[in-house]
């Protein structure tokens, strides 16, 4: 098993920047290829961005591009989530998740979830 846990969500303005963090447990950590979702309210759980188990490959839904920066520490066993320009849109619960396939894959490809964390952007 892998464990998951998030940190940095909270409440920020919009134009504001938040770094979330995941750190893993358990298993070969850099084996994996990391993920981050989200989930609002009412929403089905999205796509955010991807990091391959190297982190040489980088992707992102088009609604994060050019926003926010996906990165990894392997000695750290973290990935983070850089979020920059938030916008109240991007208020969600926040997942990170692994699993063994690069680039971008739908939730139910995704071998192992952590908990969430809140980041909630005010107007």
């Amino acid at each position: 098993q892998l464990q998951l846990a998030e940190s940095g969500g909270g409440l920020v303005q919009a134009g504001g920047s938040l770094r979330l963090s995941c750190t893993a447990s358990g298993r070969t950590f850099s084996n994996y290829a990391m993920d981050w979702f989200r989930q609002a309210p009412g929403k089905e759980r999205e796509f955010v961005a991807a990091i391959s188990w190297s982190g040489y490959y980088t992707y992102y839904a088009d609604s994060v591009k050019g926003r926010f920066t996906i990165s990894r520490d392997n000695a750290k066993n973290t990935v983070y989530l850089q979020m920059n320009s938030l916008k109240p849109e991007d208020t969600a619960v926040y997942f990170c998740a692994a699993g063994v396939v690069d680039g971008i894959q739908p939730s139910g490809a995704m071998d192992y979830w952590g908990k969430g964390t809140l980041v909630t952007v005010s107007s």
